[in-house]
């Protein structure tokens, strides 16, 4: 059901169903007969959930920032107001749900995440309220950030240092019967900024419990690390394992070399190199607004340099090395739908293609 705590990939089709929702064809255009009965229009049911702690989450849990947004779902920061205990909640609004599958979906999410045990390498389930507008399910609160920008900032991974991830990854794959459907760097958080940090995996709206000698046709995932399988519409468990194997690849070979054509990390590195005025391997405010600008027809405002570098700046020192800087161009489609940073990055586009 969309991104559960990481920011959403708007670049990646999130789901393909076999059909679309409440499809218009020219039968329908047509007058009725007794032969051809229309199909009946999709009823929202009141209630999505069998079973929630009610329905007065606002008067135990205070609402902060967001962190991500999805297809059905914006995941908040909050705060247990008797505790103080800080939790991710996934607020599900209902008026996305329009079609029965949604629902299901919804009602699966649920129910894996409540399935699923208390776990190192998993994000825990805490609870789950439904209103009148919206599903709200609690979760842990994971601050360390996605796998895919630490590989991003490590340039990419030492053999040892993958094979813990992968270890991890397997690990959640199928011990607890679900099938992931959706494995990707994106999809693991760290717990926290230290480099010990466990890796949780998060976002099972695409799961689904694993059933012996059924076979799955639904296209669901994500394009780069899909199985040919799910394209054939015929698998099981072992899509995972080809996720995983992408993964692999890209911790051991880097994330930047491979998305981008090599005259584009060229000419990046060089655009680096120009803006970088007194050599010492990083980039400055003040040098990248001036970079920035040298390339661009008109000044670009400061908030807008301040938002590029922040969302660049992964280590939080206040310069961008150049591994960062060609970040910028790894992540453009990431972060697309932001008016400002999709301003500023038009600033590296200069031929517009």
């Amino acid at each position: 059901m969309g991104g559960c705590i990481s920011v959403a990939n708007a670049s990646y089709v999130r789901r393909t169903r076999n059909s679309l929702v409440n499809p218009i064809s020219e039968d329908d255009l047509m007058p009725e007969t007794p032969t051809k009965p229309r199909t009946p229009r999709f009823v929202r049911p009141a209630r999505v959930l069998k079973e929630s702690a009610g329905k007065d989450i606002f008067r135990r849990y205070k609402f902060g920032k967001e962190l991500g947004r999805g297809e059905f779902g914006v995941t908040y920061e909050c705060q247990n107001i008797a505790t103080g205990e800080k939790v991710a909640c996934k607020k599900i609004s209902k008026s996305k749900l329009r079609a029965e599958i949604d629902v299901e979906d919804v009602r699966r999410e649920v129910e894996i995440m409540r399935h699923l045990p208390v776990h190192p390498n998993i994000v825990s389930y805490k609870d789950v309220y439904e209103d009148k507008d919206a599903i709200y399910l609690l979760m842990e609160l994971c601050e360390g950030g996605e796998l895919f920008d630490r590989i991003v900032a490590k340039g990419h991974y030492t053999e040892r240092a993958a094979a813990i991830v992968i270890r991890t990854i397997l690990e959640v794959c199928h011990k607890h019967g679900v099938i992931h459907r959706d494995l990707k760097p994106e999809n693991f958080l760290y717990a926290n900024k230290s480099e010990t940090a466990p890796l949780k995996a998060i976002d099972f709206g695409l799961s689904i419990f694993i059933e012996p000698g059924v076979r799955f046709k639904e296209i669901v995932g994500s394009p780069y690390y899909m199985a040919p399988e799910v394209l054939r519409r015929n698998y099981g468990e072992e899509i995972d394992v080809w996720s995983t194997g992408v993964i692999l690849y890209i911790l051991l070979c880097g994330v930047v070399a491979e998305n981008l054509p090599d005259e584009q990390v060229t000419g990046l590195k060089q655009m680096f190199h120009e803006m970088d005025k007194d050599n010492n391997g990083s980039l400055t405010f003040e040098e990248l607004k001036e970079g920035l600008c040298s390339i661009g027809d008109q000044p670009l405002d400061d908030p807008d340099v301040r938002m590029l570098m922040e969302a660049a700046d992964l280590d939080e020192n206040g310069v961008l090395n150049c591994d960062e800087f060609m970040m910028i161009a790894v992540h453009l489609k990431r972060i697309s739908n932001d008016d400002h940073l999709r301003q500023a990055f038009h600033y590296f586009d200069k031929n517009k293609n």
